[in-house]
């Protein structure tokens, strides 16, 4: 006992005189450090003043601060920005989802705008704008060497008013230009429909109202297919969903798992480092899920997909997502303005970062070019289907089915059909309900 009682006695010793040997050297270097700060705020403060007295036309002080602030900000990642009053006011009416635009989400990229997604039923949306799409002029006016908040600032304007934006679009020759017009884009979270035994969820934001919608929409859908027992599994549609609030995530994410961890995030400080763990219940009763992804599914969207994909709950279908693995946190500011910093990463439970990666479907499928007939063609049409037996006249009739189980079999036959016809519709969405209904098929009973 007396020789552990020494040991560490003498660990702590070593210690102070180790202390003690390094403290003067490190005080040193944080004076000098310290120093330096000081200095360059000096240099900022001169050159504030020459500006302010010299420059050719007389400045705005106030909007001088606030492009230097947003300058620092900016520097740091393609996220973090300084929000002045009416653009924090902007991003407050966002996540309650209403807001005036064109219905994109953007980011920067090589100093042009990059559309990370267009928002369904939207101007943009109908203008046929995509993501992966680069804006490089606005009204002729060209957004390089602007700031991402400076470019939005040039595409916003009164609802009803027309805005000519320059694209230039991967596997298109020439930049082409799009003409929109501006309206109040009123953002529905969530939809729902029924496609043969299939229930689809498409999720287009994770705004407050789409955890509300999310359950609205799932009951409805259920009721309308005659209850739980009638659904074969769900599909969520993340594509070109942009994401939104870490909260909405978690909470969607947590209505399809029973437990386990959903995200972490992991700041500088590793003290400030949060997991996220799922509370009992699930919305699906444990029928199979895929979740749809593509490109424009972001932030959010990645949190859901990765929290799904790693516990083996949902089967993830369609191409790489666009890799947002930060967290920004909004501050606001003296003078009701606000300050978004990224302060954070995330990662999905296996403990994965996604961050410029993207989440990668277990099954990738490309949703094909649609190549309408050109000017002056006629589109191809269908072949007619050949003829079957029930086609010929005088045919003997099926005596093995009751009129029941003919009627059944025909109502099953015509799900079969609208899901061959949703493959020209949208590819991706009929190879996810094939899957459920493969799997359904799998898991029921084989006859006696």
């Amino acid at each position: 006992m007396k020789k552990f009682v020494m040991a560490a006695l003498g660990g702590t010793v070593a210690g102070v005189l180790l202390t003690t040997q390094v403290a003067g050297p490190l005080i040193a270097q944080e004076a000098e450090r310290n120093e330096n700060v000081y200095q360059q705020l000096d240099l900022f403060g001169d050159i504030f003043e020459r500006i302010r007295g010299q420059y050719v036309e007389e400045v705005d002080s106030k909007k001088l601060i606030e492009a230097a602030i947003n300058g620092m900000l900016t520097s740091l990642d393609p996220h973090s920005s300084y929000l002045a009053p009416e653009d924090f006011d902007d991003m407050q009416v966002q996540t309650r989802g209403e807001f005036g635009g064109l219905g994109i989400e953007v980011t920067q990229e090589e100093g042009f705008v990059k559309v990370v997604s267009p928002m369904d039923d939207t101007p943009a949306d109908a203008a046929g704008i995509e993501a992966g799409d680069f804006i490089t002029h606005v009204n002729g006016e060209s957004v390089l060497g602007l700031t991402l908040d400076q470019a939005v600032e040039m595409m916003r304007g009164p609802v009803g008013s027309e805005i000519i934006i320059t694209v230039v679009r991967e596997g298109v020759d020439e930049p082409f230009d799009v003409s929109i017009i501006r309206d109040t884009i009123k953002v529905t979270a969530v939809r729902s429909r029924v496609v043969g035994n299939t229930v689809v969820l498409r999720i287009t934001t994770f705004n407050d109202q789409t955890t509300p919608g999310l359950e609205t929409q799932l009951a409805k859908s259920i009721e309308e297919l005659g209850g739980m027992e009638n659904v074969d599994g769900f599909v969520i549609d993340l594509r070109n969903n942009p994401g939104g609030l870490l909260t909405e995530a978690i909470s969607v994410s947590d209505a399809f798992l029973e437990k386990g961890e959903i995200v972490s995030t992991r700041g500088r400080d590793p003290a400030d480092g949060e997991r996220f763990n799922a509370t009992p219940g699930d919305l699906a009763a444990g029928k199979p899920i895929v979740v749809l992804i593509n490109g424009g599914s972001a932030s959010a969207s990645e949190i859901v997909t990765g929290a799904l994909q790693d516990h083996r709950r949902a089967i993830v279908v369609g191409t790489k997502s666009f890799g947002k693995g930060s967290v920004q946190t909004v501050v606001p500011l003296r003078g009701d303005g606000a300050m978004r910093l990224t302060t954070a990463r995330y990662y999905t439970p296996s403990g994965r970062s996604i961050q410029a990666l993207g989440v990668m479907p277990d099954i990738v499928v490309n949703q094909p070019v649609q190549n309408p007939a050109a000017e002056g063609e006629e589109a191809d049409t269908p072949a007619r289907a050949p003829s079957s037996e029930a086609d010929l006249r005088g045919i003997i009739s099926n005596d093995s089915m009751t009129e029941d189980e003919r009627k059944l079999l025909e109502e099953e036959r015509a799900r079969v059909e609208e899901a061959a016809k949703l493959r020209d519709e949208d590819y991706q969405l009929a190879y996810a309900v094939d899957i459920l209904r493969g799997l359904n098929a799998v898991a029921a009973p084989a006859a006696e």
